[in-house]
């Protein structure tokens, strides 16, 4: 895809007399950057990409995404396009959404969110999936699986590009559903911008991760990015027995779906029995008992 093809689906604050070429890649590591690459200069936890334009640019990047505030850019060089946006964490998703044809358009997607039980819940929706004869790829904590290929998870949720990538590559090989644990960390970075949800599942939340996001509101705050940007076809699956998922059925646009054992919701379980082989309940839903 040429660049200036690619770039129309990021808001662009500025940029120099552009020189087209056919982009072979994107990436936010320099260490990684090829001949005709895009490098997206990014200020991360531990380091800030912007002091790595130059390195990029070395290894044969040819298109440069920063923004305005995190570095000074006073002409081109040569044939390298200097391209300014607002923000490069979403621009680095929407152009790898763009550059890997939109996968997630084409799939399926189950983003599962909360404190706990993320990892049960894509193992338990995998073999239901299973069962009902559907393709289902997993993305989480433990690895990355689909059909018989399976690949170590560096985190939780991978990068945007890595995600991307890794949406089209199950796509390609008959994937149905794509099972996604989508961590706080994913939704504040906005690694999943340019993921269309077909549905997302809440499970909890309690304190944790306040090392990164410092409050219980900020930890929120990044939650409900899942909920919020699901359009009114998707399904937000909530446990209503959460305080935090009652606040997120008022905050998305999605048919909502609510599951609990103690408030009311549409799915209860109920005469719940626990022994060291298995759980009985009584399953009540709106189709019956």
């Amino acid at each position: 895809m040429k660049l200036l093809q690619l770039i129309k689906i990021i808001d662009i604050n500025s940029c120099p007399k552009l020189c087209d070429f056919e982009v072979k890649g994107i990436s936010c590591n320099s260490k990684t950057v090829k001949d005709n690459f895009i490098f997206v200069a990014i200020k991360g936890v531990k380091a800030d990409g912007n002091k790595f334009i130059q390195e990029a640019i070395d290894k044969g990047a040819r298109g440069i995404i920063f923004e305005s505030q995190r570095h000074k850019v006073t002409k081109s060089q040569g044939n390298i396009n200097f391209i300014e946006v607002k923000d490069t964490r979403k621009a680095l998703a929407k152009l790898a959404t763009e550059f890997y044809g939109d996968p997630s358009s084409k799939i399926k997607v189950i983003g599962i969110t909360g404190t706990n039980g993320k990892t049960t819940i894509t193992y338990l929706i995998e073999a239901l999936l299973k069962k009902a004869n559907f393709q289902p790829a997993v993305i989480g904590t433990i690895n990355y699986r689909f059909k018989n290929k399976t690949i170590s998870s560096k985190n939780t949720t991978p990068a945007s590009v890595e995600l991307q990538s890794l949406l089209a590559q199950m796509f390609k090989e008959g994937v149905d559903y794509a099972i996604m644990e989508v961590s706080s960390h994913a939704l504040d970075q906005d690694r999943t911008e340019g993921v269309k949800f077909h549905s997302a599942i809440f499970t909890n939340l309690t304190q944790d991760h306040l090392d990164y996001h410092k409050t219980l509101g900020n930890y929120f705050k990044a939650k409900v990015k899942l909920f919020k940007n699901l359009d009114s076809n998707s399904f937000a699956v909530i446990n209503s027995d959460d305080k935090y998922g009652l606040r997120l059925q008022n905050l998305t646009k999605a048919k909502i779906i609510t599951y609990g054992i103690k408030n009311k919701a549409d799915i209860v379980a109920e005469n719940i029995k626990f022994d060291c082989r298995k759980t009985e309940f009584l399953l009540s839903t709106p189709k019956g008992r």
